[in-house]
């Protein structure tokens, strides 16, 4: 398996630590912005590459198109992964071959709550013989085997559904296509490589847009990426995975918002309707995106005034626990 991680290498040396502990035949896939100085590594797990262009986008793209193993994840440098996330990926992929991603159970964790963050891991699910049940039949399911965890079954995003031109025509009109149990992103996900390699050549060449002019976002390859994959091999009503139960394998660290620089994703999500523009799901995602793209504009250029008025640091406003 291959964890691709795009870094401008402030990562925590816990972090690498944790990222170090999972086991098995594990490649760990850094990539660097331009003008950086990778650091030195003595795992020969590790894996450094630097990308010639600046932005999550392309550094994921490389680390993606380089990974050898034949199930690839993308994991932030301030996220982590149960160390047994291999052994799960084989067990998963054995019993179900068809499948494209086995989706981990993920935790948030505001970042101020250090022992949660850092305490042990449950044990990792045994996935050879669980139970498996649709979002239909989740409750049948529950009566059936009250005390047995089960993979619920995950099916396609609903790409098909017709274009909702209140998305045009009205500002801020809800999205109400994305919700269920299908999803959007790819990280933090188990992907079958071939699939995902296959798909960022369409996604490379849905960026050239007229001769050698080529257009490169500087993010969102998240959701970009989860989405055209699905997109790529669509086929109306399949399940394309399981969601692993609870309790959770992934570590999600959440950051105040108002220390994070906004950031619109309208970008990658033209790319998504230049290469598919049969599907309404799409246009949908693109134009509630763009009427939301004044608002980040907005987020931005405040941002920069309170920056600016506390000498270059953003300030954010203590997080209410409760």
């Amino acid at each position: 398996m291959s964890i691709v991680t795009a870094t401008k290498g402030t990562f925590s040396d816990y972090w690498l630590e944790q990222l170090q502990s999972i086991q098995g035949q594990v490649e760990f896939i850094l990539v660097y912005p331009p003008g950086s100085t990778p650091r030195q590594f003595e795992d020969a797990r590790i894996r450094t590459i630097t990308s010639p262009f600046k932005g999550e986008v392309m550094q994921r793209f490389l680390g993606l198109i380089n990974a050898e193993g034949l199930y690839v994840m993308a994991l932030d440098d301030d996220d982590f992964v149960h160390p047994e996330t291999f052994s799960m990926a084989q067990d998963y992929f054995a019993r179900f071959p068809e499948s494209w991603v086995m989706r981990l159970r993920m935790d948030k964790i505001p970042d101020t709550e250090v022992t949660r963050i850092r305490g042990p891991w449950a044990a990792a699910p045994d996935l050879k013989q669980m139970g498996t049940f649709s979002q239909a039949t989740a409750q049948q399911f529950k009566a059936e085997h009250p005390d047995e965890a089960g993979l619920l079954e995950i099916p396609i995003a609903p790409l098909d559904r017709p274009f909702d031109w209140r998305h045009l025509l009205v500002p801020f009109y809800p999205r109400k296509d994305m919700h269920g149990v299908h999803f959007e992103n790819f990280n933090n996900r188990v992907w079958k490589t071939d699939m995902v390699k296959s798909s960022l050549v369409h996604f490379s060449k849905s960026m050239q847009i007229w001769g050698a002019f080529t257009w490169m976002p500087f993010w969102s390859l998240d959701r970009a990426l989860g989405l055209f994959i699905q997109a790529e091999f669509y086929k109306k009503g399949a399940v394309v995975g399981h969601w692993l139960p609870a309790p959770a394998q992934m570590r999600f660290i959440d950051r105040d918002p108002a220390s994070k620089e906004p950031r619109t994703y309208l970008a990658a999500d033209l790319l998504l309707n230049r290469a598919f523009p049969q599907y309404g799901y799409f246009w949908n995602l693109f134009f509630s995106q763009l009427w939301d793209t004044p608002k980040v504009m907005a987020k931005r250029v405040k941002q920069a005034v309170v920056k600016k008025k506390n000498g270059g640091a953003i300030v954010a406003a203590p997080r209410t626990q409760s």
